[in-house]
């Protein structure tokens, strides 16, 4: 349409009220139809009025009849949900002669595919019943039907036929041939509807919703599968099975229980059967690793304990700074000097005054600090909390004033030799009381050290006590005592020198040596003591130089050959020495190769891994000094003793080296 006003639709027809028509159905049946309908802003819906037999009337949409043209305001329509309503298409009445033609065969109507098609689209949720209702469509006559569906084609224009000018006889109507039926919706779209036969559709019934319970029985049963499965997998594993003693547990008794087996912590010695080291096999065997240029000069002896025959012997009795491998001497002279049950004791007794406690070292800087049950890095160390509880229930807790009476040792708190800053930093001035070997941290033994240690355990001591620290004071010959602590045993604080290289600990056991032999318990008086001890029990110690007992000061002077001779007698068989029975407790205090104390983050690399767990041995390291001397057990069987000393410029690939001359000593049958 044009526009909005009336359809002026140019006709040849004759007057819709003459009854005359055409034979072709006249000249609106051949008018083209647009391609394009344009609607007016209120759809109307037209519905065809009624028809005789001779002819068909169109109804102008300008003058819509009431009984032939239905109007309706689409956009008035309120929204329903309801099924659309079916609008019955209207019958043509028939006349006698038309029933009597009825029984005629009819024409077929048009084949669908010459009828116009347009795209479904989706229905929108909402709609009025009417805009849903199919747009009837004029019934025409089989000869007309034809040329109205190829009109309905928008590209090509309908041709117009010659006009007959024969008089035509009357056609019955035929069956109105099935229409697209058309829907109008609201926006004035025009879309296909689902054909109507006049009948009203039973609803659509719902779709079942589908059946869950199925589902979920089985989803059940096969949840209730898997845990079947995983329970008895897990009861299946050794570890279930034998926590709660299943009768397929692999660790379930099958008979009677093993006897335990003894072990025994002490080395033994070889095998009667064990094949001999030769001096020659050692040699070809440290040819190569003992050459190596990272070393330096290098010096050393290795020994057979089982004979004391000297295998191999590079230098040995030329005089090196022995570093920490000094330390071997100390705790083997304290070995000879003294029970190794030996304790060291921290006395308090009564002062010059009720009302007064003097503290009296004896020598133990293993002293803890730490409350009861916590341990510091002294293993078996008494507590100071322990010694504060006895003189307070001693005293009555009269005690007001505390003094400390270090007099036990004597001289200087640092050796000769000695670096400025060596204490506190690889060691602690010298007192004969410390707590925790005056390290800042109790449990920590590369942390530093306190300054004044003695004084450290004076004012702790009385702040515990509630009491005053008043200095330095001589105990009372015969004085009450008011409390009494013990160290551990003199082997389990070698063990802990020897194996963490305490200096502080290491120097305080000279002091012990020095005290025992009746020497003055200074630098200078446990030197001496270590040396007497050693050579009175038959080593050769005659031009050994001694300026403390930790290895700390570089003014000691030592041959590789007597650390390899105290070393093969503390290794010696069982008997067959007097002295091997006492020195057998400082091999239990030697590092383990890549395993404990100062070896621990040794012995990784590849050409000397094999010495790994089997090389027990002491380090010693200072600028331009590197030391290693202990023991390891051949391939064969055999123990052999060594004493290596470098001096080597740089450090590390110095002590790699040395590790490495130990690991060929493993790993050769040295025959």
């Amino acid at each position: 349409m044009p526009s909005n006003e009336q359809p002026e639709w140019p006709s040849e027809d004759t007057d819709a009220g003459s009854g005359e028509s055409s034979a072709d159905g006249g000249a609106t049946a051949q008018l083209p139809v647009p391609g394009k309908v344009s609607l007016p802003e209120s759809p109307t819906l037209f519905v065809p009025a009624e028809r005789d037999a001779e002819k068909t009337q169109f109804i102008p949409a300008a003058k819509p009849d009431a009984e032939s043209t239905q109007v309706i305001d689409l956009r008035q329509v309120p929204e329903q949900e309801t099924e659309p309503h079916r609008v019955p298409r209207p019958q043509p009445p028939q006349s006698a002669q038309q029933s009597a033609e009825s029984a005629q065969p009819r024409p077929q109507p048009a084949p669908p595919e010459h009828r116009p098609q347009q795209p479904a689209q989706q229905q929108p949720p909402q709609q009025s019943a009417e805009s849903a209702q199919p747009r009837p469509q004029s019934a025409q006559p089989p000869q007309q039907s034809a040329q109205q569906q190829s009109a309905a084609e928008p590209s090509q224009p309908r041709p117009q036929p010659a006009p007959n000018h024969e008089p035509s006889q009357p056609v019955p109507p035929a069956a109105v041939p099935p229409v697209q039926p058309m829907r109008i919706e609201p926006s004035g779209e025009i879309h296909p509807a689902e054909a109507t036969t006049g009948e009203e559709k039973p609803p659509a019934e719902p779709e079942a919703k589908p059946k869950r319970r199925r589902k979920g029985v089985l989803i059940g049963s096969i949840v209730a599968l898997v845990l079947v499965v995983a329970v008895g997998a897990a009861l299946a594993t050794p570890y279930v099975s034998n926590r709660l003693g299943l009768p397929w547990a692999p660790n379930l008794p099958k008979g009677d229980s093993p006897q335990p087996v003894p072990v025994a912590l002490s080395l033994k010695a070889p095998s009667a059967s064990a094949p001999e080291p030769t001096s020659s096999g050692v040699s070809s065997a440290l040819a190569g690793p003992a050459a190596n240029a990272a070393l330096g000069t290098l010096t050393g002896a290795v020994i057979d304990p089982a004979t004391g025959e000297l295998l191999w012997d590079r230098n040995s009795g030329q005089f090196r700074t022995p570093a920490s491998t000094t330390k071997l001497l100390t705790t083997s002279a304290a070995l000879l000097a003294m029970d190794p049950g030996t304790q060291l004791s921290t006395k308090v007794v009564q002062g010059s005054s009720p009302d007064t406690a003097v503290i009296v070292a004896g020598g133990d800087i293993t002293l803890s600090s730490l409350p009861a049950g916590q341990q510091s890095v002294y293993a078996g160390a008494a507590h100071l909390d322990d010694l504060v509880a006895q003189v307070k229930q001693a005293s009555g807790g009269a005690i007001k004033k505390v003094q400390i009476d270090t007099s036990i040792w004597s001289g200087a708190q640092t050796a000769p030799g000695w670096a400025p800053d060596d204490a506190p930093i690889y060691t602690a001035a010298m007192t004969p009381v410390m707590l925790d070997g005056g390290l800042t941290d109790p449990t920590n033994d590369h942390s530093m050290r306190v300054a004044q240690p003695a004084n450290t355990v004076l004012q702790t001591f009385a702040q515990r006590l509630g009491a005053t620290a008043s200095g330095q004071a001589t105990a009372p010959q015969d004085a009450k005592v008011l409390g009494e602590v013990k160290s551990a045993p003199l082997s389990e604080l070698i063990a802990h020198a020897l194996e963490a290289s305490d200096n502080t600990l290491a120097d305080a056991i000279g002091r012990m040596t020095a005290i025992a032999t009746g020497a003055d318990a200074s630098f200078s008086g446990a030197a001496q003591a270590t040396l007497s001890v050693l050579s009175q029990n038959g080593f050769d110690v005659s031009q050994v130089k001694l300026s403390d007992n930790s290895g700390l000061s570089p003014q000691n002077s030592v041959p590789a050959k007597l650390l390899a001779q105290v070393l093969a007698v503390a290794a010696g068989p069982d008997g067959k020495d007097p002295r091997t029975a006492k020195l057998r407790p400082m091999l239990a205090g030697l590092p383990v190769a890549g395993g404990s104390g100062t070896l621990a983050d040794r012995y990784d690399a590849p050409n000397s891994r094999s010495g790994k767990g089997w090389v027990r041995a002491k380090t010693g390291t200072l600028s331009g000094v590197h030391t290693l001397a202990g023991v390891v057990l051949d391939e064969d069987g055999r123990v052999l003793v060594f004493a290596l000393m470098s001096d080597g410029a740089d450090q590390d690939p110095a002590r790699a080296a040395l590790d490495v001359v130990a690991a060929s000593l493993r790993g050769c049958g040295c025959r």
